[in-house]
Formats: structure tokens, sequence, C-alpha cells
């Protein structure tokens, strides 16, 4: 019974990883040109390509060992594999934490009233932009490093381990250097999760007045339509509700699978796909909340009728 839920979990898995790839791969593309084909170049393209490269990370790090996995293939991994794999999947957890908050902030800079303190900080190009990234990389590979040290390839059959997972698992180290990790990384979530929150009360803040708005304008019978830095915000509040929502469902299930003492197969393999569901399903709120493929077949259809 738990050997059938395990491989349904890996095919599926295994699907979400294919379509979860293509679609970040689809909105990495669109948000390209659309940086380099227009005269005005937003910066929070760069951010939205950063994303999406982060979520193509963690599906082929994540997802493809489950997918080896679903085809029957075990201890395919050596050290330095196993080595290489989870220490790159934890960077991008990292990485997708950052620039998820880092673009919640970036919008609702940019949907303030111009008048505000807030306005000044918005960004004007990508140098503004990029300097961010290489500290969020800097930061989460130093976070990261004592991965490097502790993870071992089962195949290599070492007798001191913890928190067996797949081909790969955890020695025990040290328990102060251990500690001191673990608290870097929660100062980090909770950080970067405070700049979310605030971040996103005041966009709903933002986002409620403009509404009022808009009611007063259509009783006075005047034409309004929506500026597209709102529709952008609605976008990534609804990007920043799926990332809340599995980031803590994972966070409950990690705790479970610490506190328990029973066979915790089931609940690892659940929260193994878990960990999948916001890199698939983000790119698709993009893609529908954004209309990006009416707008890169309507591009497309316009440079082919001027061909012919």
């Amino acid at each position: 019974m738990v050997l059938k839920y395990i491989n349904k979990v890996n095919k599926i898995s295994l699907f979400m990883t294919v379509v979860g790839t293509l679609g970040n791969m689809f909105v990495s593309v669109n948000y390209t040109f659309s940086y380099w084909g227009s005269s005005e170049k937003k910066p929070i393209y760069l951010i939205l390509i950063h994303l999406a490269f982060t979520n193509i990370l963690i599906l082929l790090t994540k997802g493809l060992p489950k997918t080896i996995l679903a085809f029957g293939l075990r201890n395919f991994l050596d050290d330095i594999g196993c080595k290489i794999i989870v220490y790159l999947e934890r960077v991008a957890r990292g990485l997708s934490i950052c620039t998820s908050s880092f673009l919640t902030v970036v919008q609702a800079v940019i949907i303030s009233p111009r008048a505000s303190g807030w306005n000044r900080l918005r960004p004007e190009s990508a140098w503004h932009i990029l300097p961010f990234f290489s500290s969020f990389w800097i930061l989460n590979a130093l976070i990261s490093i004592n991965l490097i040290h502790s993870i071992r390839s089962t195949s290599l059959n070492i007798s001191q381990q913890i928190n067996y997972e797949n081909s790969c698992y955890f020695t025990v180290e040290n328990q102060e250097i251990k500690w001191i990790f673990l608290i870097l990384m929660v100062l980090r979530d909770a950080l970067f999760q405070v700049a979310m929150g605030g971040a996103s009360g005041y966009m709903v803040f933002l986002l409620h007045k403009h509404h009022h708005h808009v009611l007063y304008l259509q009783n006075s019978k005047f034409l309004y339509r929506t500026p597209p830095e709102l529709r952008a915000a609605q976008s990534v509040l609804l990007l920043m509700l799926c990332f809340v929502f599995f980031y803590w469902t994972d966070c409950a299930f990690s705790l479970i699978i610490n506190i328990s003492s029973k066979d915790n197969t089931l609940m690892i393999n659940t929260r193994e796909f878990l960990t999948l569901c916001y890199p698939t399903f983000s790119p698709f709120v993009l893609i529908h909340r954004d209309g990006l493929l009416s707008k890169f077949w309507h591009a497309h259809w316009e440079k082919l009728s001027k061909c012919l």
C-alpha cells in the first residue's frame, strides 16, 4: 500500500516537474523578450525572470531524483552528485523566499503614490535590481554551505545517518554548527517573510483605496480603466498567497515528521510533493492573471503579418 502510494507520488512529481519547467521557461522567455524588446525596460521583469529561473532550479534538483526513482533506478547518485543536488536545492529554496519577498516589496513601491516617500525607492534600471540578486545568491550559498560536509550517498553505506531520503542522507554533524546554520535559516525566512507580509498588507490597503475610487467614478459615470501596475499588484498578491500557503504547509509537515517517532515514509513523500507545488503553479498564476498567452500570440501574429 505504502509502495503504491510512493510510486504514484513519484509519477505525479514527474508530471509536475515537466509541466512546471515548461511553464517557468515560457514565463522566463516571455519576460526576457518583453524586457529587451520594449523601449520601456521594466526592472520588475528581471525579478520575474529570476523567480522563474529559481523555480526551474527547484524543480530540476527536487523533481529529477523523484523522476528517476519512478523508473526504478536507486542509488544512482554518487557522493559528489548528492552534494551538488541537495546543496543546489537548498540554495534554490532560499532564493525562492528572497526573490518572492523582493518581488512583493518592489511591486508595493511601484504602486505607491508619487507623493509618498516610498516612491523614491522605485527602481529605474536593472542596476538597481542586480545587486540584490548577487546578495541573495551569496547569502543562500553561505547559509547552505554546511550541507557540503554533511550530505552522503547511500551507495557508500555509512552507518551514521539521519533523515534518510531517496539516494542521499544527512550524516550526524556537530550540534553547535547544526544549530548555528538552523538559526541563520530561520532568521532569513523570518526577515523576508516579515518584509513580504508588510508589503502585501500595504498593497491590499492601496488596492482597497483604489476600489473605493473606482466605485466613486462609476457612480459619477466616468469611464475608468485600472492601471497595469495595479493589475500586476493583484497578480503578485495572488502569487504571494500561493507561496505562503505552500511554505507553511511544508513547515507543518516538517515539524510533524521531526516530532513523530513512527515510520514517516508517507509524510516525507507528501512533503516532497508539496515542495514542487509552488514552483509548478506560480508561472501559471502569472500566465493567467497577466494574460501572457494572449500577449505572446498577439505579438507573434503581428510579426507574422508584417512578414507576409
